[in-house]
């Protein structure tokens, strides 16, 4: 998920010490922390785990790592260091993924075919960067010129995190013997209450970011939108509630599904969610906790654009626009199920989330929005190779708002716009419903 900010050294996360610090101190505290992430969700991977792609979405562990290390080497090193040598020339073939302005790159489809450098090379190739990064994060005067890109590769290798979660998820799914990334108790929620409605007032709203902070260059420029009335769901959509739309034959009704997506239905021979088994009141689920039960009250995850839109269709909805989502989420702290909470799974409402209307809108999935992936009125892409994080995509993409369970809570904000294809499923992808005033 691709994209590119425009920040400076004082929006990297703060540090948990309690007298101020320098803006260094803190870019370092939280480069460090981000790294060491990335290598601490590969402690219960094998060499082997690490090296497979299922398919072309899905990119093997050890090419994210390889991946994000790249970054700090090609787009900081490289450039802050005079006559820098590469730590392999050839790794610049391998590990870019898309920036063109940088150089050729190796096929995306064909990254589970390489088999060196190994895992361990790989690692070693991290730590060899980040020593190299030290040098940079101590020097005040390299800080002052990189400081805002170190920021953007911190925030990058957060998105490749992510990545890194659903991507090891789908190539255990895969594997007959059901690997469990991450050993955990099972629980079932108790029932959810009915969904809400929460209504919200006609008006013309500022949409985008605005003031200090991190952000990408599709969250500018701030602009002036105009939003009829509308209400907005108090909750996201159960897995209960899908299964009553499986049940209706809702993936066999021509009449809620767009045409490209009621194509995809019968080319894909969809019935259900992805990782979903079973069926006839006796489904189960693939987590990265392991193969368990469907709990109902959970929300639904692993739908495509196309799923999500029939659903609102079967069950008289629609999905918001991303400016609704955008308005509604105003004034709403970011509480939630983050990566954070190391559950890698969406949790059913508590009580607690319950408590403030609408709830679950950070965190558990990324909720589908109708709006297409556009750029906003006097959007200019960046110049050169990072310039190339968002506008090449805006085309044939659907904007998705609020951080999963895979996401990390400092990556997220109400302006944040991810965007996939609409037939992508192997994200944390639910549904939040809408619907205008009557």
């Amino acid at each position: 998920m691709p994209t590119f900010p425009v920040a400076s050294t004082e929006t990297a996360t703060r540090t948990s010490r309690n007298q101020p610090s320098k803006p260094s101190d803190d870019l370092d505290a939280a480069y460090c922390r981000v790294r060491q992430l990335s290598e601490s969700l590969c402690e219960t991977l094998q060499p082997e785990d690490c090296v497979v792609q299922t398919v072309p979405e899905v990119s093997p562990t050890k090419w994210h790592l390889a991946h994000t290390s790249w970054f700090f080497e090609t787009f900081v090193l490289k450039e802050a260091l005079p006559d820098y040598t590469p730590i392999n020339a050839q790794y610049a073939y391998l590990f870019n993924s898309y920036y063109n302005a940088a150089g050729k790159m190796h096929c995306r489809p064909k990254r589970g075919l390489i088999s060196r450098p190994t895992f361990s090379e790989t690692l070693e190739y991290r730590h060899r960067v980040d020593a190299l990064m030290e040098g940079i994060l101590e020097n005040e005067d390299l800080l002052n010129r990189f400081g805002s890109t170190i920021v953007l590769g911190i925030h990058h290798e957060q998105q490749h995190q992510e990545l890194m979660l659903t991507d090891i998820k789908h190539v255990f799914s895969e594997n007959p013997l059901r690997p469990i990334f991450r050993k955990r108790a099972e629980t079932m929620g108790s029932t959810v209450p009915p969904i809400g409605w929460v209504p919200f007032k006609a008006g013309v709203c500022q949409i985008g970011h605005a003031g200090a902070g991190f952000f990408y260059d599709n969250e500018e420029p701030r602009h002036r939108q105009f939003v009829e009335d509308f209400h907005l769901a108090s909750r996201l959509v159960t897995n209960g509630e899908y299964i009553e739309f499986i049940e209706d034959g809702g993936y066999h009704r021509p009449e809620f599904w767009l045409s490209l997506g009621w194509y995809t239905v019968g080319e894909q021979r969809w019935e259900a969610p992805l990782y979903w088994e079973g069926g006839d009141g006796n489904w189960s689920i693939f987590t990265l906790n392991g193969l368990r039960e469907l709990d109902k009250n959970e929300p639904v995850c692993h739908v495509s654009y196309f799923e999500a839109d029939a659903f609102a269709r079967w069950a008289g909805a629609r999905l918001p626009t991303e400016f609704e989502w955008e308005v509604a989420a105003t004034d709403l702290p970011y509480a939630g199920n983050f990566v954070d909470q190391g559950s890698f799974h969406p949790r059913p409402l508590d009580d607690l989330a319950g408590a403030q209307a609408p709830a679950q809108m950070f965190g558990d999935v990324w909720e589908w929005t109708s709006s297409s992936y556009s750029p906003y009125p006097g959007y200019l892409a960046a110049p050169g190779a990072l310039g190339e994080y968002n506008g090449k995509f805006m085309c044939n993409q659907y904007v998705l708002r609020g951080g999963s369970c895979a996401t990390s809570q400092s990556h997220i904000r109400k302006t944040y716009r991810n965007f996939f294809p609409p037939n992508a499923r192997w994200q944390f992808m639910g549904i939040r419903l809408a619907k205008g005033v009557a």
